[in-house]
């Protein structure tokens, strides 16, 4: 089933709607959970990460049309997987005083510094991505940051996957340009 046939029978019979969005995309957002909460929390905390997902997903796309339901799916899962992953990380976090002599135990490798430089360059990159315009931006997203291929990406927006790689390379060379301009 495709997204607008999942969102034709979301408005014409909620109850059955919900039922082929989960059917469809259950096994992706397990997926999306089990992979950030690894580590961090049981089989239950993924499964409930899961169901907050759907009811997220549910309440949004009653309430407003929505383009593409993969990638809309998809980010709602890795937000929630976050939200939960940090609850979790909290719990059972250890709380030490910085004049205690545990201090030292609590060193890590993390470079806060390179950390938030990556996150600026990647708000920047992404702000120029959207520059290039749809269906460009969505192309490149779909493609780069969730590993797309060019027939998947086609089956989502609705156009030839030769289009799609065409569009991808005019795309990279347009961002190429952005970005040197840029910098």
């Amino acid at each position: 089933m495709n997204d607008s046939e999942i969102l034709e029978l979301l408005h014409q019979s909620p109850q059955k709607g919900h039922r082929a969005l989960f059917d469809e995309y259950y096994s992706y957002v397990y997926a999306i959970s089990v992979n950030i909460l690894r580590n961090f929390g049981s089989r239950e905390d993924v499964e409930e990460c899961v169901i907050d997902t759907f009811t997220s997903v549910i309440n949004k796309l009653d309430g407003s049309a929505v383009g593409s339901v993969k990638p809309f799916v998809g980010t709602v899962a890795k937000h929630k997987a976050i939200s939960m992953r940090r609850a979790l990380m909290s719990k059972s976090g250890k709380c030490v005083s910085i004049d205690s002599e545990e201090i030292g135990e609590l060193r890590s490798e993390e470079r806060v510094d390179r950390n938030a430089e990556n996150s600026d360059m990647t708000k920047q990159l992404l702000q120029k991505v959207k520059e290039l315009g749809e269906p460009d931006s969505a192309i490149i997203i779909q493609k780069f940051f969730y590993g797309q291929n060019a027939n998947e990406i086609g089956r989502m927006l609705d156009i030839k996957p030769a289009t799609v790689r065409m569009r991808c390379t005019r795309a990279i060379k347009k961002l190429r340009s952005l970005l040197r301009d840029f910098y």
